[in-house]
């Protein structure tokens, strides 16, 4: 079994991802998913908290909360992309690595 990653290594190994893909996804699935521009500004605060922070773990929790609500806690929707899919994947890997 694989070792959880870390806030540290999930940030290292997200961050930069997410940061392409929320808002592509965003434009594609928006209007059949208009929650997702939810997730995509709370996207937008978590990436710029991140990085003011800098090597600190910035604080989250409400942002987590609320994409979790927001999203399910990560569910996928069944007429949605991978790269849609993968956004969730990778915030709800973010979101345990942040609470771990």
């Amino acid at each position: 079994m694989e070792k959880p990653l870390t806030y540290k290594q999930a940030k290292r190994k997200y961050l930069k991802t997410l940061e392409q893909y929320v808002p592509i996804v965003a434009r594609v699935h928006g209007d059949n998913h208009p929650e997702f521009h939810d997730v995509h500004d709370l996207f937008d605060t978590v990436s710029q908290k991140i990085k003011a922070a800098g090597p600190d773990k910035p604080e989250l929790e409400d942002e987590f909360t609320r994409l979790r609500a927001i999203t399910g806690n990560y569910t996928v929707p069944a007429d949605v992309c991978e790269s849609y899919a993968a956004v969730y994947t990778m915030l709800a890997e973010l979101d345990r690595a942040y609470h771990a």
